[in-house]
């Protein structure tokens, strides 16, 4: 695989998701937050707004976008195969979801991709909180 950017698409649909494959690969690239196949698919399918990476078959990233419709949205899930990195992806699918928002604050957290983020213009906020209502992942 050479990895040119025209080898990939992006479709904001989900219809033609393998989710047990996305669950798999999102596994074996230590990057599953746990949920079940089906949290994974309804998470998406719940979200406003969703884009996915293809190549041939196969979902190699995904982004999803929560927003009110008026100010405030929340960026999460996004993620390209570790061997598709570094190629543009990730940053085609999050901006195609800003699009989406115009004049909305969108936030996000990350641990360990704060220079990604960087380089499509967000910037760091020293006060975040957040809580878990009951068991995570838990209805």
């Amino acid at each position: 695989m050479d990895g040119q950017r025209s080898e990939i698409s992006y479709w904001e649909e989900a219809a033609s998701v393998d989710w047990a494959r996305l669950k798999d690969d999102l596994v074996s690239d230590d990057f599953d937050n746990g949920r079940t196949l089906g949290e994974l698919e309804e998470s998406f399918r719940a979200s406003q707004f969703t884009v996915f990476a293809w190549h041939d078959d196969q979902v190699v990233g995904t982004a999803r976008l929560l927003a009110d419709g008026v100010c405030n949205a929340y960026l999460i899930d996004v993620w390209t195969q570790s061997v598709w990195r570094r190629r543009g992806i990730g940053r085609e699918m999050v901006s195609r979801l800003m699009q989406k928002v115009p004049g909305h604050h969108v936030g996000l957290f990350t641990d360990s991709a704060t220079g990604f983020y960087a380089s499509l213009g967000f910037q760091r906020e020293e006060v975040g909180m957040s809580r878990v209502v009951g068991e995570w992942l838990k209805t």
